[in-house]
């Protein structure tokens, strides 16, 4: 069997890494994905000029940049697999069930604003698609409508403010909603008017302080990211959303994903194409019982 030259992971430093990275981004590697961790640093040594995964580890511990290289570490480390429209079916419980409720919500605080956000939003797929079908629904004019993506990894970031997008990212694409592209050289780019209504930042969702840049929202996605962290991080992850969501709010996760062992803190929400979690509303503020 060929391998890709370059310095061997042994075990020991494998788990040094791998706990290093686990406690700085929440991303969790077993042993038997230790030759992953092995081929996606490699490079990180080349380009620091370091010998050895000792070494790299200590460059991590000690040196003045090591934040910025954590940074980088977590930027290899990370699986980015994203597209348009992806698991339409929820997509449809997000429209045609969610949205009309947290609409009702809004205006029973007197504010005709809504808040949607995209946890791990990688190249801004999600985040776009969001935004889209949010404008397909014409229920929202005239509001103030915000969908916010993050993601830990900068250069994602990049691509998802470009908004041009190539034919990797429309293998799920719906029809009716080519509408909101614009061909260009470079791809197919997201319509201003779309554009306008998303926003991206940087942020590590380890990092519950720094969380509260996102501010209050009515939805939650974090669709297709825990899978990749350890029971206790997803504990921490989940904690900052149920204090960034408005009670009522909804936390939407990916198909394989559930809050098993992870969250007792929402309620389940049987949809008609769905099931997706709430952060409760206390009794005091459930509206009167009709008899």
């Amino acid at each position: 069997m060929l391998h890709d030259a370059g310095p061997t992971l042994s075990l020991q430093d494998f788990r040094l890494l791998r706990d290093l990275v686990n406690q700085f981004c929440g991303i969790y590697f077993a042993d038997d994905s230790a030759y992953i961790v092995e081929r996606r640093l490699r490079e990180r040594l080349r380009d620091l000029g370091l010998a050895g995964f000792d070494e790299y580890y200590r460059y991590l511990q000690y040196h003045p940049k090591a934040q910025a290289e954590l940074e980088a570490a977590a930027e290899v480390l990370t699986t980015n697999e994203t597209y348009f429209f992806r698991e339409a079916y929820q997509l449809r419980a997000f429209t045609d069930e969610i949205l009309p409720v947290v609409r009702g919500r809004a205006l029973a605080r007197g504010a005709k604003r809504l808040d949607v956000w995209s946890a791990g939003c990688s190249s801004g797929e999600e985040v776009y698609t969001i935004a889209m079908l949010i404008d397909a629904t014409e229920l929202f004019e005239g509001w103030d409508v915000r969908v916010f993506g993050n993601d830990i990894s900068r250069r994602v970031l990049r691509k998802a403010r470009s908004a041009t997008y190539g034919s990797a990212s429309f293998r799920a694409m719906i029809p009716d909603y080519q509408r909101y592209f614009i061909e260009t050289e470079e791809g197919q780019q997201v319509h201003p008017r779309i554009r306008s209504m998303c926003h991206f930042g940087h942020l590590n969702l380890m990092n519950q302080r720094r969380s509260a840049i996102v501010g209050r929202v009515d939805v939650a996605f974090c669709r297709n990211v825990l899978i990749y962290f350890d029971d206790a991080s997803r504990r921490n992850v989940l904690d900052t959303i149920y204090q960034r969501l408005h009670r009522g709010g909804y936390l939407l996760l990916g198909h394989s994903e559930s809050l098993l062992r992870s969250s007792t803190a929402f309620e389940i929400a049987q949809l008609t194409t769905d099931i997706v979690y709430r952060r409760p509303v206390p009794y005091t503020e459930l509206p009167p019982r009709r008899v």
